[in-house]
């Protein structure tokens, strides 16, 4: 019996699933908190002086930094990078 796994990605498997979009975006969001939390560590920049400077509530900005919570807009992914110094990128490849 022949396995049609063998010489197949986890792309080609999540997509037979229905489940790649789904990946994708969640490890976006997961490399996008990591990056915020390191410039703010690189910045002693806590997460109540970010808030602030984002005029915005601490419960916010734990939002921003949890990479399983989908609801971030990328308008505050947005403010949150300029404040760190960054800026968030969107590409369509």
């Amino acid at each position: 019996m022949e396995n049609r796994h063998v010489g197949s990605g986890i792309d080609d498997l999540l997509r037979e699933e229905g489940v790649l979009e789904e990946f994708q975006a969640k490890a976006i969001k997961e490399v996008i908190a990591w990056q915020l939390e390191q410039a703010m560590k690189d910045q002693k920049l806590s997460k109540r002086k970010l808030a602030a400077l984002m005029h915005t509530s601490r419960t916010q900005v734990d939002r921003v930094l949890d990479p399983t919570d989908g609801n971030v807009t990328l308008a505050t992914l947005q403010r949150a990078a300029a404040i760190v110094g960054r800026k968030v990128q969107v590409e369509l490849i």
